[in-house]
């Protein structure tokens, strides 16, 4: 970062841009660009035809068995920041999920917890522990290789590895080979059940960096907040009553507050279709 700080734009002096500049919150944006491109000249050059290799030759029925592996493989530094965020519950799915799958789902190969008991996946990582604890992200940074990040979800990155209870397995116990194996496999898995999603986001981006950046940040706050409504966000609701007060919205400055929509009572609503 000390390095790179040479490469912070100067903040814009103009109001609206200054705004559309805090917005982004993106002062390295030049070297994020170049960045970006690097990545993805490494990604269609080697990453997305191996990717697409990887698709062809596997059949769909082992390709999912090293999916739920790898999640199963995950579970238990998914459990620890349950735990660190204070989400019980979803660490109890967690656990069981993870004893279940070990189990009966053989390894992990099978996810039985979800399509025998109904106990869905959810991912943790420790970005969003610190997301929970009230850390800001701070400003957005494109990793080599890794892609989108900022220095929370980067520091949680980091603490993930030292944490990992089967990566420290696999690090210490098993061969040498088995973490980069499993970096390897995760990687592919990932690129490859993403293909035609990334093709289509780039294919109707104007502009793909800024696109992958928004996207990135609104994925991070959805899970964070583990899919429930931002505090900041207005919750619109649909009324019969023509008397009811108007719902505000919250919206930027300088735009005028949204009403709710309303329905008109039953006996308002005309059955013929040319009324």
């Amino acid at each position: 970062m000390v390095l790179t700080s040479a490469a912070c734009s100067t903040p814009p002096t103009d109001p609206d841009a200054r705004a559309a500049y805090d917005e982004a919150n993106d002062p390295w944006e030049d070297f994020n660009r170049y960045i970006f491109e690097v990545n993805y000249a490494f990604d269609q050059l080697l990453f997305r035809p191996v990717a697409g290799w990887y698709r062809l030759a596997l059949p769909e029925v082992l390709r999912d068995a090293i999916h739920n592996a790898l999640r199963n493989a995950r579970s238990p530094l998914i459990l620890i920041n349950d735990l660190l965020q204070g989400e019980l519950d979803r660490a109890g799915d967690t656990a069981a999920r993870f004893a279940l799958n070990s189990t009966l789902g053989i390894g992990g190969f099978i996810d039985f917890a979800e399509d025998v008991v109904g106990l869905k996946f959810h991912d943790e990582d420790f970005g969003q522990t610190l997301g929970v604890w009230g850390f800001q992200e701070g400003w957005y940074i494109m990793l080599p290789i890794i892609g989108p990040s900022n220095p929370r979800d980067t520091v949680g990155l980091v603490v993930d590895g030292f944490i990992d209870p089967v990566g420290l397995a696999l690090r210490f116990y098993g061969p040498d080979w088995a973490p980069f194996a499993r970096t390897v496999l995760t990687a592919l898995d990932l690129r490859s059940r993403n293909i035609e999603t990334l093709d289509e986001v780039e294919r109707t981006s104007i502009d793909f960096y800024a696109t992958v950046r928004s996207l990135y940040r609104q994925r991070r706050d959805d899970e964070i907040r583990n899919g429930a409504p931002s505090a900041n966000q207005g919750v619109p609701s649909i009324t019969s009553d023509p008397n009811a007060p108007l719902i505000i919205v919250p919206q930027r400055q300088g735009m005028a507050p949204l009403p709710a929509p309303r329905l008109a009572p039953a006996e308002q609503i005309s059955l013929n279709p040319d009324e």
